[in-house]
C-alpha cells in the first residue's frame, strides 16, 4: 500500500509498505479516504519536533482520518463499507484519567500521528473498534475530515466558559482558529474578534462572519481590541498560533478577571511569558491538548451544517501529500485547510 513517510526535516517520501494483517477481535481495518492535514503536522515537519518530544524517523503522520470500513474483527459491532472517523489517541481505559473521562490524559496513551505510532496518510490501517465513530450518509468523506478538529474545539469548550455577550478573541486565523471562532460564536459569545498576519487568513475569518478580522501585520491587536471594547479587553483569549508575539499580546489584551486559551502550539521551546501582568487581572489560563474522544459531538455540529466548511480550501491526492506541506509552510495560494484524499 502506499503511505507517505516524514524521514527527516522537511523531507517527505511516497513509500509501498506492506499492507497491515487483518484485524483481530475488537479491530477494524480501515480504508483511508481522506486526512485533514494539521499544524502540529507541520511542526514535525518543519522543526523535527513538537515541544521537548523529538521525532523519530521514519515516522507517518496524519492525524485527522476518515476512512471505510474494509473488514471488521469479532465483537465490533461495525460493518465493511461503513464510513468512520477515526481517534487519534489510543487510551487504556482503565488508568486515573480514563476513568475521569480525560482520556487525552491518559497514562498509557499512544497518539497515532506521532514518534510511537503511525498516522494516516496511508492507504489502510487497523485501529482499536472503540476509536472510531460512525459518520452519517449526508456527510461526505470530505466533510468528515473537519470530524478530528471540531472535536479539539468541543473538548475546549469543556473547560473554557464562554458566557452569553462575552468578547471572545481568536488570535490565528488557520483552520483551528477559524474552527474556534466558529463555535465561540455558537457558545454564545456577543462578538468575535480574530487576528492573523498573513492577509488571506484574515480574509478567510471576514467570510465565515466574524465581527471584527484584523489585520496584525498592519495594526496593534490590543489597541484595536481595546478600542472596540471601549478599554475593558476580552473577556476570553484564544491564542490559536503560539506565537510568543501572540501570548504577550493575548495577556495583554484579556479583560480582568478573563481567560487565556493557549491553543496552538508554540515553535520555541522555551521564551518569557509576561506572568505578571496575568496575575494582575487575575486571568485563568487554560492549555488544551487534543480532542478527548470528542468525535461524537463533533459529527453532530457538522451534520447540523453548524461548521464553515469553507476552512476547507485546498483538497489534493496522497500522491501530492509533500507539494501540500509546501504550500501549507509558505502560505501559498490563500490556503486554508489542505485535505488529502485517497483514491
Amino acid at each position: 500500500m502506499k503511505s507517505v513517510a516524514l524521514v527527516a526535516p522537511k523531507q517527505l517520501e511516497m513509500r509501498e509498505t506492506a499492507a497491515p494483517p487483518e484485524p483481530g477481535p475488537g479491530q477494524l481495518l480501515v480504508r483511508l479516504r481522506s486526512v485533514g492535514l494539521c499544524g502540529s503536522d507541520m511542526h514535525w515537519y518543519m522543526e523535527g519536533c513538537v515541544g521537548h518530544n523529538p521525532a523519530v524517523y521514519p515516522m507517518v503522520l496524519g492525524h485527522e482520518p476518515v476512512g471505510e470500513v474494509a473488514a471488521a474483527g469479532a465483537g465490533t459491532g461495525h460493518s465493511p463499507g461503513e464510513l468512520v472517523s477515526i481517534e487519534p489517541t489510543v487510551s487504556c481505559g482503565h488508568c486515573t484519567h480514563c476513568l475521569a473521562g480525560r482520556h487525552n490524559n491518559c497514562i498509557h496513551g499512544i497518539f497515532m500521528g506521532g514518534p510511537h505510532a503511525e498516522g494516516f496518510f496511508r492507504e489502510y490501517a487497523v485501529v482499536p473498534a472503540r476509536n472510531v465513530d460512525r459518520v452519517p450518509e449526508d456527510l461526505t468523506p470530505l466533510q468528515a475530515a473537519l470530524i478530528e478538529p471540531v472535536a479539539v474545539i468541543v473538548h475546549m469548550l469543556e473547560l473554557v466558559n464562554i458566557r452569553v455577550g462575552d468578547t471572545v478573541v481568536v488570535l490565528g486565523t488557520g483552520p483551528i482558529g477559524l474552527l474556534a471562532a466558529a463555535l465561540a460564536r455558537q457558545a454564545g459569545a456577543g462578538r468575535v474578534i480574530t487576528a492573523d498576519r498573513v492577509a488571506h487568513r484574515v480574509r478567510l475569518a471576514r467570510q465565515t462572519g466574524v465581527d471584527v478580522a484584523l489585520d496584525m501585520s498592519k495594526e496593534s491587536i490590543v489597541d484595536a481590541v481595546m478600542d472596540v471594547t471601549k478599554g475593558r479587553g476580552a473577556e476570553v483569549v484564544i491564542d490559536a498560533a503560539g506565537a510568543p508575539e501572540t501570548i504577550q499580546a493575548g495577556l495583554a489584551l484579556a479583560a480582568a478577571a478573563g481567560q487565556f486559551v493557549l491553543l496552538g502550539i508554540p515553535s520555541q521551546k522555551n521564551f518569557p511569558v509576561d506572568l505578571h501582568t496575568a496575575m494582575a487581572k487575575e486571568l485563568r489560563i487554560q492549555t488544551i491538548k487534543r480532542s478527548n474522544h470528542r468525535g461524537a459531538e463533533a459529527i453532530r455540529l457538522l451534520a447540523d451544517g453548524r461548521i464553515p466548511e469553507s476552512i476547507i480550501t485546498h483538497r489534493m491526492p496522497i500522491d501530492n501529500t509533500p507539494e501540500a506541506f509546501e504550500l501549507l509552510e509558505h502560505y501559498r495560494d490563500g490556503v486554508g485547510k489542505i485535505v488529502i484524499e485517497m483514491p
